[in-house]
């Protein structure tokens, strides 16, 4: 092994123990529960160009590495010392480093005898940036403006002095102040401990020598990528999804991707996504390469196959993206942000929907599809204020894998999001107390391998003008669906009041007003299940059902499996149950209401839609897109050809006046 390589294992290894350092520094010295239980916060090391270099795998948010930097770093290049540390949790000025106003992002250049060597960046989500609603996040926001304060890149330390005005100004607009300053000096401390940590490697290494490994890293990473994708065989994989807008009116959006994988590329064209909505569900992708919102799925999968790649932005250097102007993926400026990973989460199934085509062994079903935070606010009678906080990451459980089952009550998404503890929770917000957390029975998808479990968490609250907003909920219409024989998972629910009287199913919230005694109960939904449910051993389908996962009733029906509720199984029913069943293997199992749906709605109508949506003003668009689906909906059928005559109808009755 050449001196090179080791000097390259040794600055990967230093690297990574700068960032797991600064993660670690951030998250214990911070004062919200969402950073210091939660966890949801980055810590990364940026070349100077914009590239992340180095990233945690084990402390906050595991997503980083394709985090596009360079242009917030190009705001701010015509002015910048030691000692500065910049600020901006504005996407539209960051160019999609930021992605909803929530995240928070403070960096600080490092400097060695004159010359810029790195980046040192942290990112906090805040629990409240102002904005229409408590927690700032609601899914019906429409505009950016009704989200919370922006902020531009621009300097909040200059040359290590405090912009006092800036800091003021920014948390008057909070509802959670002094939480907000507290966690932003936990990333200053992070900050600092990887500018000191940083020159101590530079100290024995060398300047040069340091920056030619930020290079090194970043391209040995490139090539791990290269030829992990060069294994899977050339073409072009098309698959699609729904996001379920319905909580806010609008019905169900269309995901679609085709991916094309060409000599250890991979080229990721979303034409046929739907336009940008009136909504908090956009992202604003900017169709920058390797947006880590577009390619987490395909970057689990890379370091699946290969265990040894290095982590960093040269994983996506080979991902590229097509991304038509003013849709949900690459919105205009100005749109709401909020609730934005609701749509991440169903780019990421239908990327690996879409590489699945091609290696259907090497990748799961599909998990739960939901990343809700849920949070509460209530009235602080002491001082007239708002005190707002995190009751739970509401996830379900992820999608069995080809050879093991899916992991329960938690996702491989958003497997960075920690539980918070039942008693942090009532500490932090007394008025709340949790009834009851715990595994859904029957949520996981039936199969070989059995989909994760989703969850189940019921609370109440003692406090008048409670305020619960939970977004991204999502799949509560179509489940995750199976593979490869496998069933889909369960959908998801809200119930108010549940086992009284007043028990009323909520479906998705957006902004939902509680009273004292008033009680709240979500389930969550289970992944997709993995190969046909009859293959699976009766003796892990009897463990299933004693510990609760699986009932008596659906190991019998889905399983083939006769079984008491202690899991004390019947083998000779079993056997002859399972007897005559026909194996199943088909690629991916929808369940009967997506089916329905696109019977009524065919691919070619939703082609048709897109493409005579594509040409006009956002604001257009999304009008007349909603009143062509509602034409076409009181129709028997509509052949696709029919489409630009039916907008163009639309489009001449903008602006008539009605006649006396």
């Amino acid at each position: 092994m050449s001196e090179d390589k080791v000097r390259l294992e040794i600055l990967a290894n230093r690297f990574q123990a700068i960032v797991d350092e600064m993660a670690q520094v951030v998250a214990r010295t911070a004062h919200t529960v969402f950073i210091k239980e939660t966890q949801d916060y980055g810590s990364v090391l940026v070349s100077p160009q914009g590239e992340v270099f180095a990233a945690p795998r084990r402390y906050g948010v595991l997503m980083m590495i394709g985090m596009p930097m360079d242009t917030a770093i190009a705001r701010v290049a015509d002015d910048v010392r030691d000692g500065d540390v910049f600020i901006s949790n504005d996407p539209d000025t960051t160019g999609g480093m930021c992605t909803h106003l929530s995240d928070v992002f403070l960096w600080k250049p490092v400097f060695h005898e004159g010359r810029l060597m790195c980046w040192a960046w942290t990112f906090i989500h805040m629990s409240d940036v102002g904005g229409r609603v408590p927690g700032s996040i609601a899914p019906s926001s429409h505009e950016v403006y009704q989200e919370g304060i922006r902020l531009p890149p621009q300097k909040l330390f200059a040359a290590g002095v405090l912009n006092r005005t800036l800091l003021d100004t920014f948390l008057a607009n909070t509802r959670t102040a002094d939480q907000n300053w507290g966690d932003m000096k936990a990333c200053l401390a992070g900050l600092a401990t990887a500018e000191r940590r940083v020159h101590e490697l530079i100290g024995q290494v060398g300047g040069a020598a340091f920056s030619a490994g930020i290079d090194q890293v970043l391209d040995y990473a490139e090539r791990q990528a290269r030829r992990v994708i060069a294994h899977v065989p050339n073409g072009t994989y098309t698959y699609w999804d729904y996001l379920e807008a319905d909580m806010v009116g609008l019905g169900l959006v269309r995901i679609k991707v085709a991916l094309t994988v060409a000599d250890g590329a991979i080229t990721l064209d979303f034409t046929g996504t739907a336009a940008q909505v009136r909504a908090a569900l956009n992202i604003p992708t900017f169709a920058k390469r390797g947006h880590w919102m577009l390619i987490t799925g395909l970057v689990n999968w890379l370091c699946t196959v290969d265990r040894t790649v290095a982590y960093n932005a040269g994983l996506v250097r080979p991902i590229a993206v097509v991304i038509p102007k003013g849709t949900i993926l690459n919105p205009n400026p100005g749109a709401a942000y909020g609730a934005r990973y609701a749509t991440s989460h169903k780019v990421c199934d239908v990327t690996i929907g879409a590489l699945a085509q091609a290696v259907p062994f090497e990748l799961p079903a599909v998990d739960s599809g939901q990343g809700s935070i849920l949070l509460v606010s209530v009235p602080d009678f002491a001082t007239g204020g708002t005190r707002v906080s995190v009751i739970q990451p509401i996830v379900g459980g992820s999608g069995a894998r080809p050879a093991e089952d899916g992991v329960d009550g938690t996702m491989v998404l958003l497997n960075f999001l920690r539980n918070v503890p039942t008693e942090m929770v009532e500490i932090d917000m007394p008025e709340v107390v949790i009834r009851r957390y715990g595994l859904r029975e029957d949520s996981g998808g039936p199969g070989k391998y059995r989909g994760g479990t989703g969850t189940v968490i019921e609370f109440e609250t003692g406090s008048p003008y409670t305020s619960i907003t939970s977004r991204c909920m999502e799949r509560y219409l179509f489940p995750p669906p199976g593979r490869m024989g496998g069933h889909p998972g369960t959908t998801g629910y809200t119930l108010l009041n549940p086992g009284t009287n007043h028990e009323r199913d909520l479906g998705k919230i957006d902004v939902l007003e509680l009273g004292p005694g008033d009680a709240l109960r979500i389930g969550t939904q289970g992944g997709g299940g993995f190969g046909d449910p009859f293959e699976r051993p009766a003796e892990r389908v009897g463990e299933d059902v004693a510990n609760g996962l699986v009932s008596v009733a659906t190991a019998r029906e889905a399983y083939g499996v006769v079984c008491a509720g202690d899991g004390a199984l019947d083998e000779a029913a079993t056997r002859r149950l399972r007897a005559d069943h026909l194996p199943s293997h088909g690629a991916y199992a929808f369940g009967p209401a997506r089916e329905a749906h696109e019977i009524r709605w065919p691919q070619a109508l939703e082609d048709a839609i897109a493409e005579g949506l594509a040409d006009l003003p956002v604001s257009l668009a999304q009008f007349l897109g909603g009143r062509l689906r509602e034409v076409i909906d009181r129709r028997a059928s509509t052949d696709p050809t029919e489409v630009p005559a039916l907008l163009a109808n639309l489009r001449s009755k903008l602006g008539q006046r009605p006649t006396a």
